[in-house]
């Protein structure tokens, strides 16, 4: 469904509000100028990662770009909090899938190395990091987000097992295991937290299932499709999302 009707104003997120007056500098105010051609008297909605506000430009610069706060505006309703923790895959894929989940809501993305992730790629996502970040936060003001999702830096798998959440999914292509719908818990709240473990290109290890389900991690799946790691967890975001909603959450 469409999400930035013709009455959608484009929303952008600030460091922070202080005094009523808001800035951006660098290279989010030169695309702010140069490329969105914000003039000062025009409204946009900002957001300083906490709350939302509508905003009036009042200097637009190369340099600078300077909001005055005219109302804070109301929060959109409550929903879960969504943890991805995905194994690692190349980048270019993994780029689409920080993208993508930020369109899909997640809270916060937990990249983990797992027995068959390509070692070249936990060594070097570090330095990765701010890019996701860059992603993220293009996303998040492309999709109208007022929360900002969380890059955590890469673990090892035992690590993002012991994520705290009261739902907490393990997607496994072995189409022995459970259809997602079918392990979703029957009462869904806002209230509830709840954690996608995604596995790496070459699938989980006999030993990681094991580990995982010993600690509460339900298994699950599409049935026979066998999907990409990226395709697998937007999927499954895309299911997450309308179950809760259709909760009236």
């Amino acid at each position: 469904m469409p999400h930035n009707g013709p009455m959608a104003r484009r929303r952008f997120f600030v460091p922070e509000i202080r005094r009523g007056a808001a800035e951006l500098t660098g290279p989010q105010a030169e695309h702010l100028v140069r490329v969105l051609r914000v003039e000062p008297g025009q409204l946009y909605e900002v957001s300083d990662n906490r709350n939302l506000y509508l905003a009036e430009v009042t200097v637009a610069r190369k340099s600078a770009v300077s909001f005055k706060i005219r109302e804070k505006l109301e929060a959109p309703p409550a929903s879960p909090q969504i943890s991805l923790l995905t194994a690692l895959i190349k980048f270019d894929r993994f780029e689409w899938l920080v993208e993508k989940a930020t369109e899909l809501g997640v809270s916060s993305i937990h990249p983990f190395e797992a027995a068959r992730t390509d070692p070249g790629l936990a060594q070097a996502s570090a330095k990765r990091r701010e890019r996701w970040q860059k992603i993220a936060l293009e996303s998040s003001q492309q999709s109208r987000r007022v929360h900002l999702p969380r890059i955590e830096p890469t673990v090892r798998l035992v690590k993002a097992l012991d994520t705290d959440a009261n739902v907490r999914l393990l997607l496994d292509e072995n189409p022995e295991v459970p259809p997602i719908l079918q392990v979703l818990p029957q009462h869904r709240t806002p209230a509830d937290r709840v954690a996608l473990l995604l596995g790496p290109e070459g699938g989980w290890t006999d030993e990681e299932r094991e580990q995982a389900i010993a600690v509460g991690w339900m298994p699950c799946s599409f049935g026979k499709i066998i999907l990409r790691s990226e395709t697998a967890a937007i999927a499954a975001l895309a299911v997450i999302q309308a179950a809760w909603a259709s909760d009236g959450s």
